[in-house]
């Protein structure tokens, strides 16, 4: 079927009789029907082009050879366009210098979403050359139909900014390779520059959601922490839900998107399986929406946060010291707090209480190899009434994460058999053992090898923790009540999500599929080539 103006020659085209390639004039079974057919200039050749619901494909257009032979015809080279890479569409005109509308119509540019190596997008530009405004217009409506049909797209965000994440250089991310490609998608911003820690959480507490399609969020881990955790914040008192107690959240209503602009990038890594701006900004245009996991974090008393993963002793008191020595450079400051702390190594007494994830009897295989090793441990006990299992000691690092955390430094994850929304968490425990073991440990995390094939470290596939303090033995009972009521009052780090926050007895339980995340399953990803510098 031929658009209104009819297959326009271009103006510099010859008059000479001209071949079209074949292009199945009549479309096979479950081929779609062409929408317009019509000719443009591409890369500087007429093109005879059709346009469907679901494809836009051309093939040059061949003259046609005084004798009449077709051979040429039949090894042209036909181009396709999947619609569904396509994010925006625009008229293409010549226009003086300080001239902002009007000007000569040359055409229509196509903007697609290109896939490159190592999990990289970018925006790739095609150009469809007719001088005429009919023809132009037609196909220009056309195709933005077929674009306003994917509903997952966003047409409006509100989006937020930390300028004070990593290098300062968020607001240059957002401003030179974010906001650009939002306003060539036609996407609306609300844009919130934060002046203080808290300040996101603030805003999110008052924001209206409906008026939106998602939530952007640019900075480190600890500032998508506190997005995300703003945003299911909103979900529960919308919901009209108590925010002391959550032990059934409701699912924030619009994805969160995240433009890594940190250090770590745990999340933005775990979604994208890299850190850059343009292929994360790229998966919230086009609409790829991953729904995922989330935990709560609670004291007896009330609720911490949600979040993501989180870190007891060792990763804890590495993010403690760093948070004190704020005035370092960030990769300073890291570094320091590192080396410090693997000096200073110690363990933390305490009891940890975990229910094992219970799978249905066909995928329990996995499972049932979990919990008989968690069996087969010495200092586990089970606990039959609600099938909860404990385990005390002195740890030096506790672990628990709903999601596989990758990053530079730990291409695998720092959970490698956790995955986005299978509804579970990995509980790993670190136990008391040499400082030369411990690296080895931790260096572990930037190789292939198995960073857990270590006689103390132990790994659970969980639903719900409980990491309580533990008073050390050997005291006489008056000793040991003073202990308990001072651990009772007594607050230790905690590493949320590359947050910090302090508390004592916390209780972890993850919730399926809480929130949905702009970004894929990092199963679908081809591996990270990245490498670790920091050890």
């Amino acid at each position: 079927m031929l658009g209104a103006a009819g297959p326009f020659l271009l103006p510099h085209s010859r008059a000479r009789p001209e071949r079209v390639a074949p292009l199945a004039a009549v479309p096979s079974v479950g081929e779609e029907e062409p929408l317009l057919r019509g000719i443009f200039e591409i890369g500087k050749r007429s093109c005879d082009v059709v346009l469907s619901a679901r494809r836009l494909r051309w093939s040059p257009i061949v003259p046609e050879s005084p004798a009449g032979d077709s051979s040429m015809a039949l090894q042209v080279k036909e181009e396709i366009i999947e619609m569904k890479d396509v994010f925006s569409v625009k008229l293409k005109r010549r226009r003086f210098v300080g001239q902002k509308k009007g000007g000569t119509l040359l055409g229509i540019t196509i903007f697609k979403c290109l896939h490159k190596e190592e999990n990289k997008l970018t925006d790739y530009a095609i150009h469809l050359n007719n001088f005429s405004e009919d023809h132009c217009h037609l196909w220009f409506r056309h195709l933005k139909e077929i674009l306003n049909g994917f509903r997952n797209r966003p047409k409006s965000l509100k989006v937020f900014v930390n300028p004070s994440s990593h290098k300062r250089e968020a607001s240059h991310i957002y401003d030179e390779q974010v906001s650009p490609l939002f306003k060539l998608a036609d996407i609306k911003t609300d844009v919130t520059v934060t002046e203080y820690e808290g300040h996101a959480l603030s805003v999110l507490k008052e924001c209206e959601l409906q008026a939106f399609d998602g939530v952007v969020c640019v900075g480190g881990d600890g500032f998508v922490s506190e997005v995300a955790h703003g945003l299911l914040l909103k979900a529960q008192i919308d919901a009209g839900k108590g925010t002391d107690y959550v032990p059934a959240p409701v699912r924030a209503p619009i994805p969160l998107g995240v433009i890594p602009a940190g250090t770590t990038n745990i999340l933005a890594y775990t979604l994208y399986g890299i850190k850059h701006a343009v292929t994360a900004t790229l998966h919230i245009v086009m609409g790829h929406i991953q729904p995922v996991d989330a935990c709560t974090f609670s004291t007896p008393s009330r609720l911490l946060r949600f979040g993501f993963s989180a870190m007891f002793g060792f990763g804890a008191r590495t993010l403690a010291l760093a948070e004190k020595h704020r005035w370092m450079p960030s990769n300073q400051r890291k570094d320091f707090a590192f080396i410090k702390t693997l000096a200073d190594l110690k363990t933390e007494k305490c009891e940890l209480s975990f229910l094992p994830l219970q799978i249905p009897q066909e995928d329990s295989h996995e499972n049932d190899r979990q919990v008989k090793q968690s069996q087969t441990i010495p200092n586990v006990q089970k606990c039959s009434k609600d099938q909860w299992h404990k385990i005390q000691g002195d740890f030096l690092n506790v672990s628990i994460m709903a999601i596989p955390c990758l990053c530079s430094m730990a291409p695998r994850g720092l959970a490698p058999n956790t995955r986005l929304n299978n509804g579970s968490m990995a509980l790993i425990v670190v136990q008391n053992t040499s400082r030369t073991e411990f690296i080895k440990h931790l260096k572990r995390y930037a190789s292939v090898k198995n960073q857990f094939s270590f006689p103390f470290v132990e790994t659970y596939t969980v639903q719900e923790v409980k990491v309580k303090p533990r008073i050390k033995s050997g005291l006489d009972a008056k000793e040991n009540m003073d202990l308990n009521a001072t651990a009772a009052e007594e607050n230790y780090p905690w590493n949320i999500d590359g947050d910090l926050v302090e508390a004592s007895e916390v209780h972890v339980r993850v919730h399926p599929q809480l929130i949905n995340l702009y970004g894929v399953n990092t199963d679908d990803l081809e591996s990270s080539k990245a490498t670790c510098n920091c050890i």
